[in-house]
């Protein structure tokens, strides 16, 4: 059994590839999570201030549900966690996911995939969703990008 899981949130599948790439170059377990609400094309449209990704991101204290859970979260020492880049911050599923478990102790690192955007203030809005855990600086990458990107990132941390 890994020591290392990869969860993942993806919206459109492009954060999917890149987390299933990563666990194969880390040998580490996969987790998708899945909203108990799928998202639309429709709940996606950030032009439109009334799509739900808008009105979830406008209240930061929103925690969108999840359907599935992580059996034996205590088993892993480091957590990936991945998802696509919403207004420069991880989505509020990933709080919501971070929230569901005691991580005193483990290793979260950040990754995220975006065309442009940065990781603006993810950190800082990750870090009071898991207390008592090392929450190491995240990194965003290109839907392309290399594995020899991914190596060299895993490397440095």
């Amino acid at each position: 059994m890994s020591h290392t899981l990869v969860a993942y949130f993806s919206a459109s599948g492009v954060t999917a590839k890149l987390a299933k790439r990563l666990a194969s170059l880390t040998d580490a377990d996969v987790h998708e999570i899945i909203p108990e609400v799928p998202y639309t094309s429709k709940d996606l449209d950030w032009m439109d201030h009334n799509s739900r990704s808008s009105i979830e991101m406008k209240d930061k204290t929103y925690r969108p549900a999840i359907a599935n859970k992580v059996e034996n979260i205590d088993q892993y020492d480091m957590i990936y966690i991945g998802f696509p880049i919403w207004w420069y911050v991880a989505p509020t599923i990933i709080n919501t996911f971070l929230e569901q478990y005691d991580l005193k102790g483990k290793t979260i690192i950040p990754f995220a995939t975006s065309g442009s955007s940065q990781m603006g203030k993810t950190n800082e809005e990750l870090k009071p969703s898991c207390p008592g855990a090392v929450l190491k600086e995240g990194k965003r990458f290109d839907a392309d990008a290399s594995d020899e990107e991914l190596k060299a990132w895993i490397q440095q941390l």
